[in-house]
């Protein structure tokens, strides 16, 4: 990584915003959604990514929809998912979704691919909880197959067998950019080197630089498996305003009964007034002034070798009017901040 290679991306869950203490319907976040993804193009920002939920307050449950018309409103930005949950997904039907979209999209597409953290999808899609590990193992291996080969002949325990088959439209030579999203496990990060797929860490909560550990044994693995280095990316939670107590502020107050509600059905930590400045000032919260959060990515991406930063920058209720202020001094002022000071750095040291 080169500091004029260092991406900047936007990760969206779909939660839907406010507009004047209005909340929107589902319909008109999902409009909002496809809106912020040509504003993020115009602002400069690399990539644009929706996740995959199922539950109230929402919309992300058709992410390669919702990318494809996005796709049709943009030409450069690169569209993904923040993650497909795999396990829950069948690889045909994925291969078939994102095969099109980068076709729409004339190469745009790419996917983080991860276990799930939410677990709503197992039982809506009818699958055994107790199943987790296995399902995403065998499907990531039928993913991968449908990529990188022609015709598949496969088996498995989750799905029908296949013979031969040729999936279409094809997908480029090589398939689309897939990544690894993991959130803590060390072996989802050994497999991910396994693959020599790129690696997209999780990082919610406490220093980031705990997964400092994750990313030499990831190193370690690509270099053993026999291949080349491979983009490390970090996803994590935050806001941007013109000065460090309108973001604080404003993000304290629709953060904090999201984590309270966590808390509840999930037995995440409390979110006190304390702990949340806490986890602004050297953990794992982004928000402040550009200047702020542009110094606290490039002190991250140098600890742990960062090649991509994406923000996930909604939030349940968030004002319309503070998520696009946050895209816009993102790609504006932060993005060519932090290059600078990687420039910097690399100069110097």
């Amino acid at each position: 990584m080169t500091p004029l290679t260092f991406e900047f991306g936007l990760n969206s869950f779909g939660e839907v915003a406010t507009d004047d203490g209005r909340t929107l319907s589902d319909a008109e976040t999902v409009r909002l959604l496809v809106e912020e993804a040509k504003l993020a193009e115009s602002c400069g920002l690399d990539v644009f990514s929706i996740g995959e939920h199922y539950r109230p307050g929402h919309i992300d449950s058709a992410a390669p929809v919702l990318l494809s018309a996005m796709a049709t409103g943009t030409e450069r930005i690169r569209l993904g998912t923040s993650v497909t949950v795999l396990s829950t997904n069948d690889p045909v039907r994925l291969y078939h979704d994102f095969a099109t979209l980068d076709a729409v999209s004339n190469g745009r597409a790419q996917l983080v691919l991860g276990r799930a953290s939410a677990t709503e999808s197992f039982p809506l899609f009818g699958y055994n909880l107790a199943d987790y590990e296995e399902l995403f193992e065998e499907k990531l291996k039928l993913f991968m197959r449908l990529q990188r080969e022609e015709a598949v002949t496969w088996s498995g325990e989750f799905r029908a067998p296949l013979t031969e088959q040729r999936l279409r439209p094809r997908m480029r030579q090589g398939g689309i950019p897939t990544w690894i999203g993991v959130g803590g496990s060390p072996h989802s990060v050994v497999r991910a080197a396994g693959y020599g797929l790129p690696l997209m860490m999780a990082i919610i909560g406490g220093r980031p630089q705990r997964f400092a550990g994750h990313v030499s044994l990831y190193r370690q693995a690509l270099q053993q498996a026999g291949h080349e280095p491979r983009p490390i990316g970090q996803h994590s939670l935050g806001l941007i305003a013109d000065t460090d107590e309108e973001a604080i502020e404003t993000w304290w107050e629709y953060w904090q009964p999201v984590v309270a509600q966590a808390a509840e059905e999930r037995g995440f930590y409390k979110p006190t007034r304390e702990r949340y400045e806490a986890e602004i000032e050297q953990g794992a919260l982004f928000v402040g002034s550009p200047e702020t959060v542009a110094q606290k990515i490039a002190t991250t991406a140098r600890d742990l070798h960062l090649s991509r930063f994406h923000l996930k920058y909604d939030i349940m209720h968030l004002p319309r009017l503070a998520r696009s202020r946050t895209i816009e001094l993102l790609g504006r002022e932060v993005a060519p901040r932090v290059r600078e000071l990687l420039t910097k750095e690399s100069t110097h040291g």
